[in-house]
């Protein structure tokens, strides 16, 4: 069968969001689908119709991310679902290729999603390309090293979060493009995660706000909840979650953290999902105590790989011929040459003998710096011609710091 797929207009929000519902089997709170319908892109955001029904849905956010060497306009993938009554009947597939065909004509050579489940955008040309580190620390355990950086000059300063959102909002913005995967916050965003309903607070106490700064003012901050607890013997058993912890600085950085680890009556921190080189486990004495699991965070999709992979930067020099294999973007489909060095690199599309082949995915999970191409040509996914390409290839795609986004979408 075919879905006719258009763009929905805000009066068709409110069967949007039960089809989103019936999909995620959820009862969002009237408050989070307010928030949700005020950050919608109605231009953006499709639906599949069977007959007069609302079959499927998929929606973007038009980000400006951060990327190896700087930043580049990316959509971000949201609220892919279907009915449960009209699975495996290809409403999903019409979706995501109409989807990538209006990302092309945006100009936007790059995809990325969280996935709800992870079989599914493989096929779609996604790969994991950013790892999520969510942990617990025993704060009876969490001394630092003895040269932790220290700045007297710093002090920390408790507030109410929605107090010093301008405050937060601009700390933020200064250090967003350190790291690879982040994106710039608009003001819905900040909404979002300075909003503190009952809802919100799920039974985990109010959000907290601290800041460091000096005379100049903030240089970092951190947000969290704290549920208290005690044990059968009336001994503190709190719990710390922590959301956000942003420094501009190494020395606020463990001030903060510091803060955050000794606070009175509470004693486990845990974390929703932090960097895996997060400088916290360099500092610990004890790093042991960090009890961290692995967990897949953003998939990105190449969608143009020419633009893609020439507006990013390269650890090391390469050239080398890539012949891309996607069925879904069909535009990708053939040879390519990328030269990069450090001052910038090119991707053109040659008929030359390749190097190398691979499925698109497989750029997607390398192209923030932390993919696995190693890994996968060990896997037998991808195919070298050229004996070492693939080593060489990584390693020019690697990237330090690693990529993490930590705000879902």
């Amino acid at each position: 069968m075919t879905y006719p797929i258009r763009p929905i207009d805000e009066s068709e929000f409110p069967v949007y969001s039960q089809v989103l519902e019936e999909a995620f089997g959820w009862a969002p709170h009237p408050a989070m689908i307010e928030r949700a319908k005020a950050e919608t892109e109605f231009d953006r955001t499709l639906a599949a119709f069977d007959g007069d029904q609302m079959a499927g849905v998929t929606s973007v956010y038009s980000f400006t991310m951060t990327v190896p060497g700087g930043q580049l306009p990316v959509a971000g993938v949201t609220a892919v679902s279907v009915l449960p009554s009209h699975r495996r009947r290809g409403v999903l597939s019409a979706l995501m290729r109409r989807q990538l065909s209006d990302i092309r004509e945006r100009g936007e050579p790059v995809a990325a999603l969280y996935a709800s489940e992870s079989l599914i955008y493989g096929r779609y040309g996604y790969g994991r390309a950013s790892t999520s580190l969510p942990f617990r620390i025993d704060t009876r355990r969490s001394a630092f090293v003895r040269n932790a950086p220290q700045d007297p000059s710093l002090r920390i300063r408790v507030a109410k979060p929605a107090q010093v959102r301008e405050e937060l909002e601009k700390l933020f913005a200064a250090v967003v493009m350190r790291r690879p995967g982040r994106y710039e916050r608009n003001a819905h965003h900040w909404t979002g995660i300075l909003a503190d309903e009952e809802a919100d607070q799920a039974g985990r106490g109010p959000l907290r706000a601290i800041l460091a700064e000096d005379d100049q003012g903030v240089r970092g901050y951190a947000l969290f909840r704290i549920k208290s607890s005690w044990d059968e013997n009336d001994i503190p058993a709190g719990t710390l979650m922590l959301g956000e912890l942003e420094a501009a600085d190494p020395a606020a950085y463990a001030l903060l953290w510091r803060n955050v680890l000794d606070r009175d009556l509470v004693t486990r921190v845990e974390t929703y999902g932090r960097p895996v080189d997060d400088p916290l486990i360099a500092l610990l004495a004890d790093q042991r105590q960090v009890r961290a699991r692995w967990a897949d965070e953003l998939w990105v999709r190449v969608v143009e790989v020419d633009r893609a992979l020439s507006a990013r930067s390269y650890a090391a020099p390469v050239d080398v011929v890539i012949e891309v294999e996607d069925d879904v973007c069909p535009w990708n489909a053939r040879r390519w040459r990328l030269t990069a060095d450090l001052t910038g690199a090119t991707c053109k599309p040659v008929d030359d003998e390749p190097d190398v082949t691979l499925p698109v995915a497989a750029l997607g999970s390398a192209y923030l710096g932390d993919g696995m191409l190693g890994e996968q040509l060990q896997a037998g996914l991808l195919r070298e011609h050229t004996a070492g390409v693939v080593h060489r290839l990584a390693t020019a795609m690697s990237w330090s710091p690693r990529p993490w986004t930590g705000l879902v979408f």
